[in-house]
């Protein structure tokens, strides 16, 4: 899991080397809700405010999102991507998706079937832990 971590981040360098892996992580959570609150970002993806605020920050500074009044609440900001944005992430989801397809290229059909589906099961939804009884 270590290995897949860090070739995870150092893929993300090389993919754009504006993006870390947390950027695209928040950008691609972006894209996902179309919009939210940097405190949404935060507790969605488990991280400290002032990380996702560092984040935010340096992806507004590169145009790739932008903070908007919330309509119902104009107390309220709600992060958007810009099309620039959007255009990198299209950009980064591509060569991401090249790299896969390369690197499992030559996996046999039902190596790549069991693969997906232990994939599935890691990324499912946990259990709920309950207290000790």
């Amino acid at each position: 899991m270590t290995i897949f971590a860090r070739r995870a981040r150092a893929s993300a360098g090389r993919m754009h080397p504006e993006l870390t892996l947390v950027s695209y992580t928040l950008l691609g959570h972006l894209e996902e809700v179309v919009s939210c609150r940097a405190t949404d970002l935060a507790a969605h993806h488990a991280l400290d405010k002032s990380t996702v605020s560092r984040q935010v920050s340096a992806l507004e500074r590169a145009g790739l999102i932008e903070r908007r009044l919330d309509p119902a609440d104009h107390r309220v900001q709600l992060l958007h991507l810009t099309e620039a944005g959007q255009e990198i992430l299209a950009q980064v989801t591509r060569r991401r998706r090249a790299a896969f397809r390369e690197r499992l290229a030559d996996w046999p059909e039902e190596d790549l079937t069991r693969f997906a589906a232990y994939l599935e099961r890691y990324n499912a939804e946990p259990p709920e832990v309950t207290g000790a009884e």
